[in-house]
């Protein structure tokens, strides 16, 4: 797999930062996710609604692989996120062999990526601005739901 352009990544992060914000005007906690194809083909898109549908599971990169719908492999493909992925979202890169990780920011909460990288994922951390600004505001607005997402 080749290395992806930092041009292409920050367009997909895009995408995902659209999901962000959808999910924080409904409510819910700002964090969105993509899932691409080998080809570049957008599969699935969502964000994070563990408090929209009070379901503790739906995280934004849940959200964006199930969209995405059954594939024959996940080889190849590029799981886009706002935020590093916490460690249930980890678990589902690494159990079905998603091969690159794009992750908007890591500062505002650093997740599994580095145990991804560790085991063969390719990690893109892009710290956009916007994604971390996006998270300080909502941390900031609703600290006890962020802590209740990070499992604090």
């Amino acid at each position: 797999m080749e290395r992806i352009d930092q041009a292409r990544a920050r367009a997909w992060l895009a995408v995902a930062l659209a999901e962000a914000r959808a999910g924080r005007a409904e409510g819910g906690i700002p964090i969105g996710a993509a899932l691409y194809g080998a080809d570049g083909t957008l599969l699935g898109r969502g964000h994070n609604r563990r408090v929209q549908d009070g379901d503790p599971s739906a995280h934004a990169e849940t959200a964006a692989f199930r969209a995405a719908g059954r594939q024959r492999s996940y080889r190849g493909t590029t799981m886009v996120t706002t935020l590093s992925p916490c460690w249930y979202c980890s678990g589902l890169v690494r159990q079905f062999g998603i091969s690159r990780v794009v992750v908007g920011e890591a500062e505002t909460f650093h997740g599994g990526h580095d145990w991804l990288a560790g085991h063969g994922v390719e990690i893109v951390v892009l710290d956009d601005p916007e994604c971390a600004a996006l998270m300080r505001a909502f941390i900031e607005d609703d600290p006890a739901l962020w802590n209740e997402d990070i499992g604090d």
